[in-house]
């Protein structure tokens, strides 16, 4: 996050991300401004989940508060796991050819099928569709789901947290497509715009 961050709280990030844990009296002092605002915007990041406080007893006064990432604020920092993937399927590709990497994604879509479902069991179609929505925005896809009639409704992705990957293996998407197909238990599933064939989103056409 180095480089073009100027806010306050941008620099409250920085500084528990390089110091790990740090009080209200050392971000006053290295930031240079008031304890008022410092706590002001240690609170707001709270309630935003960004932080989380420890309190720390001393041997004399009242304890002391010791602020640190949380794992969302964590997310805020470059993380390069999908390059990471996309390397290692590469490798698996060229060692062990293109089957090897299928057999990775069924294996996957097996595993994604079984956590969904246990997420869908004795739900109706719109609560099922509801359910999928919430657990695709916890997966970072930035999903939005439009009931079109009774029984149809349109699944828009506007991210996706794999689209390098998917790119150069598209059977990321086609097991995609498959799981849903699964724990929405309708074979009426088709994928009308996918990222990576250069669409703006991906979107699917869902029917019970």
């Amino acid at each position: 996050m180095e480089g073009s961050k100027t806010t306050t709280k941008d620099k409250i990030l920085d500084l528990l991300k390089k110091e790990v844990k740090l009080t209200v009296a050392e971000l006053t002092r290295k930031l240079n401004i008031t304890h008022m605002a410092v706590r002001k915007h240690l609170a707001a990041m709270e309630r935003d989940g960004l932080i989380s406080a420890q309190e720390v007893k001393q041997p004399m006064g009242r304890p002391l508060q010791l602020y640190s990432l949380s794992e969302k604020g964590e997310l805020l920092f470059p993380k390069n796991y999908e390059g990471l993937s996309l390397e290692f399927l590469k490798d698996i590709s060229e060692l062990h050819g293109n089957d090897s990497v299928d057999q990775l994604f069924t294996k996957r879509e097996q595993r994604l099928t079984r956590q969904y479902a246990a997420r869908m069991e004795n739900k109706l179609p719109h609560e099922k569709m509801t359910e999928l929505a919430s657990i695709q925005r916890e997966k970072g896809y930035m999903p939005n789901i439009t009931k079109l009639d009774q029984s149809t409704y349109e699944l828009t992705e506007y991210n996706c947290p794999i689209m390098a990957v998917a790119k150069e293996f598209k059977v990321a998407c086609r097991c995609e497509t498959s799981m849903f197909q699964n724990v929405l238990q309708t074979d009426d599933v088709k994928r009308t715009s996918c990222k990576t064939e250069g669409n703006d989103h991906c979107k699917f056409l869902i029917a019970f």
